[in-house]
């Protein structure tokens, strides 16, 4: 072999002053980890359903309130504590609240129906839910001077304070 022949590795001139920055190992995950996690991305959810949207079906939902509670803003004012709670499809009639000097309680339910004839094919949906949820309230309150007003699924509720506060900013040294 002669030397024209004989092909050299090419190499890029380090500059000096420059260094070469080394990767330090990261915690991987385990072999079963990184397999689950590959499956997961690459089958989406329902794939073992592609055609299920060919006839609808309600019945993967969950019935309202199913495990979760109704969203509340409870906001204390100077002589009245307010209370919001987000309802949807909740009845008005459907709904009670009991109240204590210092505590609120929400409770309610729901209830929907559903029917579809096509043909051969006949569908009829029913769910139901129900929900309760107690708050605390920052303060004593008159209990008899309560009012409640509900209007599109969200109940607004004014309780005056048995004694009015002042509220006082408080500066941090």
């Amino acid at each position: 072999m002669t030397k024209a022949s004989k092909k050299e590795p090419s190499f890029m001139p380090i500059k000096s002053g420059t260094e070469i920055e080394k990767n330090s190992p990261k915690k991987g995950l385990s072999s079963f980890e990184e397999m689950d996690r590959m499956f997961d991305d690459f089958f989406s959810r329902g794939w073992m359903r592609p055609f299920r949207f060919s006839h609808p079906s309600w019945s993967h939902l969950p019935a309202p309130f199913e495990g979760r509670r109704p969203q509340v803003d409870i906001v204390d004012r100077d002589d009245e504590i307010f209370v919001k709670a987000e309802l949807p499809g909740v009845d008005k009639d459907d709904v009670e609240i009991t109240m204590t000097n210092n505590s609120v309680t929400i409770r309610g339910s729901t209830k929907a129906e559903e029917k579809e004839e096509k043909g051969d094919y006949h569908r009829c949906e029913i769910s139901q839910g129900s929900f309760s949820r107690t708050l605390s309230l920052p303060a004593e309150v008159d209990t008899d001077k309560a009012r409640a007003k509900f209007k599109h699924g969200v109940l607004k509720l004014t309780i005056p304070k048995v004694k009015k506060s002042k509220h006082k900013t408080v500066k941090v040294d």
